[in-house]
Formats: C-alpha cells, sequence, structure tokens
C-alpha cells in the first residue's frame, strides 16, 4: 500500500485479555497496524497469551503485526517479582532494546516507544537513528496529603519518596534530557506533563491516552432505580473512600422509600478491602452497597451497561474505566486533576475541585444529586457521553491521530 511505513513499537506491556496498561499496550499496537507495518518487541511473558489470542481469533490486522520477544538475561532479572521492581527493570528493558534492534537487524522507518512510558522514566529508542516518536506519557501528581490521611502513613511515605525519586529524574538525568531533545514528537497524555520536563511547543501535543472499543450500550428509559458504579484496587490512589462516604451523604438525603432504589457497585479488590468495608458498616449503607471482587473484564462492561453514573474520584493521571463508561453513556464524577479531571466537561460529567476532605464529600455528593434529582439533565448527559466517546475516546481516533503523526515524520 501507498505510504505504508513500518514502525518499531517497544510495549513493555501488552496483553490481549487483561486491563490498564496492558489493553492500552495491544490496542495501541492494533491501531498502528491499521494503517502501516507494525514490529512490536514486548516481554517474552506475554507471547504464550498473544499466540492463543491470535489462534483462537484470526484477524487480517494480525498480517501487520510482527511480534518480537525479549528480555534481558535472567541474572539481570531474578530478583523482580510482578509489579514489584516493574519500573527499574522497565528502564534495564527499555535501555538494552538498541543493542537488540542492531543485533536482529531489524528493518523499519519509525522507532515509537508505546506502552509502560511515563514523563520521568528515559527512552533509548533515540539510538536507532530513526525518527522517534516517545508516548503516551504520562504525569501523575503526588496526592493531596489531606486524601491520604485516613490511611496509613506509608501511604504517604511512598507517594513522597516516589516524588523524590521521580524530581531526581526531571532535574538530573541526562538520558531523560536526551529522551526530550532527541524525540521527533512527544505524546504527553495530560496536561501537567509539558511543565514537568519542559516541552517545546510544536513538538508535542495533549491527547488522553485512555480509550476503548465500542461494546454497544442502551439507555432504559423506564428504569425506576438509580445504579452507581466505581471499579479499581482498592488502594488510596483510587479513592473508594471518598466514593463511599459521598455516597452515604446522598442516601441520607433520600425518602427512606427512594433509598431503596439506589445501590452502589464497587468492583475491586486490594489491601484497603477491610477498611472500604468498615466505612460502609459504619455510615448505615451496608444493604445499598455490593462489593464484587475482580471479575473479566467482558462481565464489568455489562455491569456498566446496566448502570446510570460512574464514580470515580481517582488522583492518577488516567483511569481506563473513564473512557468504557462514556462508551455505556454513563455520566463521569471525578476530582478536578490532571487525570480524569481532563477527559470530561460539564455537558457529561463533573470534576470536583480538589479541596479539603469534607468539602470534596460534600460536593461529590451534591453532583449525584444532581443527576438522581434531574432526570432529563441526567439522560442528556448520558448521550453526551456518549458522543464524547465516539469522537475522543474510541480507538478508532487514536489510530487515525497516530498515523497522521507518523505521516509528518
Amino acid at each position: 500500500m501507498k505510504g505504508v511505513k513500518t514502525i518499531l513499537a517497544t510495549t513493555y506491556a501488552v496483553h490481549p485479555t487483561k486491563g490498564s496498561e496492558d489493553a492500552l499496550g495491544w490496542n495501541f499496537i492494533r491501531q498502528i497496524a491499521r494503517f502501516n507495518k507494525v514490529i512490536c518487541i514486548t516481554r517474552e511473558n506475554n507471547q504464550e497469551a498473544i499466540d492463543a489470542h491470535i489462534m483462537a481469533n484470526p484477524d487480517v490486522i494480525f498480517d501487520n503485526i510482527d511480534f518480537v520477544y525479549f528480555d534481558t538475561p535472567y541474572w539481570t532479572r531474578f530478583w523482580k517479582q510482578g509489579s514489584r521492581g516493574a519500573m527499574l527493570y522497565y528502564w534495564m528493558w527499555q535501555k538494552a532494546i538498541p543493542k537488540f534492534v542492531k543485533k536482529r537487524g531489524l528493518k523499519f522507518d519509525i522507532a515509537h516507544n508505546v506502552a509502560f512510558p511515563n514523563d520521568w522514566t528515559p527512552s533509548y529508542l533515540w539510538k536507532l537513528g530513526k525518527p522517534f516518536v516517545w508516548g503516551p506519557i504520562g504525569h501523575h501528581p503526588l496526592i493531596p496529603a489531606q486524601y491520604l490521611a485516613p490511611f496509613s502513613i506509608r501511604y504517604w511515605l511512598k507517594d513522597r519518596l516516589t516524588w523524590m525519586v521521580k524530581n531526581y529524574f526531571w532535574k538530573f538525568s541526562p538520558a531523560l534530557k536526551q529522551t526530550v531533545k532527541k524525540a521527533d514528537f512527544i505524546y504527553a497524555m495530560n496536561s501537567s506533563v509539558s511543565s514537568k520536563i519542559k516541552l517545546k511547543p510544536g513538538k508535542y501535543m495533549v491527547r488522553p491516552s485512555i480509550a476503548t472499543q465500542d461494546f454497544g450500550y442502551e439507555i432504559d428509559n423506564f428504569k425506576d432505580s438509580f445504579h452507581i458504579i466505581s471499579a479499581g484496587r482498592f488502594v488510596p490512589l483510587k479513592g473508594f473512600d471518598l466514593t463511599i462516604l459521598s455516597f452515604a451523604r446522598f442516601v441520607r438525603s433520600l425518602s427512606k422509600e427512594a433509598q431503596e432504589k439506589v445501590k452502589l457497585t464497587l468492583v475491586g479488590s486490594g489491601p484497603e478491602e477491610k477498611y472500604l468495608l468498615n466505612l460502609i458498616k459504619d455510615n448505615g449503607i451496608i444493604d445499598r452497597v455490593e462489593i464484587i471482587n475482580w471479575v473479566e473484564r467482558s462481565e464489568l462492561m455489562k455491569m456498566m451497561k446496566s448502570s446510570d453514573v460512574f464514580l470515580f474520584p481517582s488522583h492518577e493521571g488516567a483511569g481506563m474505566v473513564v473512557a468504557e463508561a462514556l462508551s455505556f453513556a454513563l455520566p463521569i464524577i471525578c476530582l478536578g486533576n490532571c487525570g480524569p479531571g481532563e477527559f470530561v466537561n460539564s455537558s457529561c460529567g463533573f470534576a470536583i475541585k480538589e479541596q479539603d476532605y469534607e468539602t470534596t464529600i460534600f460536593e461529590l455528593a451534591i453532583a449525584l444529586k444532581k443527576l438522581y434529582h434531574h432526570p432529563k439533565n441526567h439522560m442528556q448527559m448520558r448521550k453526551n457521553a456518549r458522543t464524547h466517546f465516539e469522537e475522543t475516546f474510541h480507538w478508532d481516533r487514536r489510530g487515525e491521530w497516530l498515523d497522521n503523526i507518523y505521516r509528518t515524520l
């Protein structure tokens, strides 16, 4: 095909059936392959799942993808266990790739560091001497102290220690400075990236990294219930304490009869599950809240399909589930931060200002009340949410945009 290029894409995290970062890597590779050839370099432990998926789901798109599996020698990574040490190994893995590519004699037109990058970990693909695309790179800000206060001090210490490490790289890493300088194009996933690593105008663009496919949706105009849903790991980063406390405040504002028609579903698990269960009991809403441990992604999509609102006061700089919720025409209630707060607008959600803890809970509850008590506005926001997904958060929009970027290099 005329104009087709070969993209060497490094995707540390890529998996056909997992969510989050793995789903991001998998879908970016598929989108690149819609318009160009792809050499996808990923870790060896992803091969079994990828081979099985391709065998079970034949698709002409895979004709455009050559998966190449690479890991550093075992003696350099025996210490890595799951997510423990992941960022350190990612740095080692990325640093070793240029030598691996040259040794294999891989031929390509553009190098793209796709999945797992952030704005403080260097990439080394510029050493390959080809046009270099970096990103989507994310920026995860400090969690404001007031939102960590209810939890163990270790979360505050970990967050601040991580911030110190990031600042060291931002200020002193020659490799990071070279990455920024040598990149021909930088894909920033939120607005805070450009200020932290001082990106030059015209060399980067801010565009959310999150997206999702269209699972199909229906809006039930005759429901006599109000179902709120949220999903994620039960850790302070995700803000489930705010979810529960704002929901409790919302429930208390309703009549006894109306209370019977509202429900909150939390999908997830994690170290703070016991704390969250106690919050639910202490606030007298145990009969209005259900917790469902992790389910297959397809099951979560079914739950979203039957819900009315997605409540997600997370402190992170991303959030794949936001795009998924928008695809099901769910208005989003989140915090006004550089993550989910930048993914929604007033036509399809509420981005609550970060402020003192109690006021945050109060305003999250107010947003729930506005949706519950004004069904016509709620219905319009649902339609707007679906439109926002189609225009901004459908995976196809990412593929089209990336292809345009490649054509300029």
